[in-house]
C-alpha cells in the first residue's frame, strides 16, 4: 500500500482573496473543527469552497481559534465538519489508490500561490531548498520571499512545507515548531524506504 501525504495530483488551489491580512473578508463563513490525527490534534477549517486552513495546535485551542481570526478578519465563524474537512483529514493516513481530490480555497497573494503550487511538486520522502523552488518559479534571487511565502503556508502537511531545508542542509523554521518537521520528515523517509 502507497501511504502518501497528498500532492498535485489530489489537491486544487483557488485563491480565496490576495494581499496581506489586512485584507477583509466580509460575507465570508468559515467553518471549523478539531480533529486527532496520527500526528496530534489539529485545527482544519474550509469555506463554501474548499479547505482554507490546517494547522497543528501547538498550545491550546484557544491560541489556535485567535490565529485563525486573526487571518481572515471580518469573516463569520462556525463550529462545524464538513465534507471538505473530512477529506482533508482523512489524506493524511490513506493509501494513494484511495485518496480523494482536495479542494483548498486559500487567501494569499498571487506569488504566494505560485509558490504553495510549487511546493505540491516535491515528491513524497525527499527534501529541497528555497533557493531550488525559487529557481522553479524562474525568480532565482526571490528566496528569501520563495521563504516567507512559505512560511506563510496555510495548510500544514498537506502543502509540503516541511519538506524544504535551507540551502546548508539545515531544517530551517516551521510554524508548528521543528520538532515536528522532524517527524513529519522522519515519518516520509520510513514510509518511502518500506515501499
Amino acid at each position: 500500500m502507497k501511504r502518501h501525504l497528498l500532492n498535485e495530483k489530489f489537491v486544487t488551489i483557488e485563491q480565496l482573496a490576495d494581499g496581506g491580512y489586512a485584507h477583509k473578508l466580509p460575507g465570508v463563513t468559515v467553518e471549523y473543527s478539531f480533529a486527532e490525527t496520527f500526528l496530534g490534534e489539529m485545527l482544519v477549517a474550509s469555506t463554501p469552497k474548499g479547505v482554507c486552513y490546517m494547522a497543528f495546535v501547538t498550545g491550546n485551542r484557544d491560541v489556535s481559534l485567535i490565529e485563525i481570526v486573526s487571518r481572515f478578519p471580518g469573516a463569520h465563524f462556525e463550529e462545524r465538519t464538513d465534507e471538505y474537512q473530512r477529506k482533508a483529514l482523512a489524506a493524511l493516513s490513506a493509501d494513494e489508490e484511495n485518496v480523494e481530490t482536495v479542494p483548498l480555497h486559500l487567501k494569499g497573494t498571487e506569488f504566494q500561490l505560485r509558490v504553495w503550487k510549487e511546493l505540491l511538486n516535491i515528491p513524497f520522502g525527499e527534501t529541497t531548498t528555497y533557493k531550488d523552488i525559487a529557481a522553479a518559479l524562474q525568480t532565482p534571487k526571490a528566496f528569501r520571499a520563495v521563504g516567507s511565502a512559505i512560511g506563510e503556508n496555510p495548510v500544514s502537511v498537506l502543502i509540503p512545507c516541511h519538506r524544504v531545508l535551507r540551502t546548508d542542509g539545515a531544517l530551517g523554521g516551521y510554524h508548528w515548531g521543528l520538532e515536528r518537521k522532524v517527524r513529519l520528515l522522519e515519518w516520509e523517509k520510513q514510509h518511502k524506504e518500506a515501499e
